[in-house]
């Protein structure tokens, strides 16, 4: 994080608790910029309402999840589930202003509605990557994903919020990875007893059972999948030749 954006995340955890302490009606922007050590101009300057305060680092990580995003990824599905990650990182990290933070929010409605429009931000990012990203993909198919990815992580976020044990990073990508099981865009997973890696991109195919002659190969695809990669894939969990 940037000299700049750890400078604004300090005047939201000062803003953070003046709300909690005072309630957010009663506390001034001149409060907020007295207790972060600024002028009542330079703290408009810097934000344009005591609710963006609150919401002060979601720019920076918008801007870190673009970035990451923008970099060459193998499968663009995984990339998504990586870049939420990054946002429930940063917010685990900050511990006990999170969960203030969150407390804040669930009591004031014009936080909540705040907070609902930052969430939309995320999800614009990831359909307007998922567009460019995967060749031929319908619309509907990025919303859907970008939804659920979003949904979950949310949920992920506010147990964790909440103190229920076992919500923290390695949960989520768990619950992730389920997610792209429940679209078919999970890598394909490796016979037991097969040391061979699974392929790390593109959409998935189940491998075949093991013993019977006749096996029967169940493959789950998005419809948006081109046709030549289905068929890869599936030449590929089947031990063919990559070109056959």
């Amino acid at each position: 994080m940037s000299d700049a954006a750890g400078r604004r995340l300090d005047v939201a955890a000062a803003a953070v608790r003046l709300y909690a302490e005072h309630g957010y009606e009663a506390t001034s922007a001149d409060q907020i910029a007295a207790a972060a050590g600024l002028s009542r101009s330079t703290f408009f300057r810097q934000f344009r309402s005591k609710e963006d305060v609150v919401f002060a680092d979601h720019d920076t990580l918008l801007e870190q999840a673009e970035a990451f995003l923008a970099a060459p990824h193998r499968d663009p599905w995984e990339a998504v589930c990586r870049a939420a990650g990054l946002v429930f990182e940063h917010f685990a990290a900050l511990g006990d202003l999170a969960q203030l933070r969150y407390q804040v929010v669930n009591r004031e409605p014009g936080l909540r509605d705040k907070e609902l429009v930052t969430t939309f931000r995320y999800e614009r990012l990831f359909q307007r990557y998922l567009r460019g990203a995967v060749p031929g993909i319908a619309p509907l198919d990025a919303v859907r994903f970008a939804s659920t990815v979003i949904a979950t992580h949310n949920y992920c976020l506010r147990q964790l919020m909440r103190g229920e044990p076992g919500f923290d990073a390695a949960r989520l990508r768990t619950e992730l990875d389920a997610v792209r099981r429940l679209y078919g865009v999970a890598p394909a997973e490796t016979p037991a007893g097969d040391a061979g890696p699974a392929p790390a991109d593109g959409p998935s195919a189940g491998p075949p059972s093991a013993g019977a002659p006749d096996d029967v190969v169940v493959a789950v695809f998005p419809r948006s999948a081109p046709p030549a990669d289905v068929a890869r894939r599936i030449r590929e969990v089947l031990g063919g030749p990559p070109n056959a």
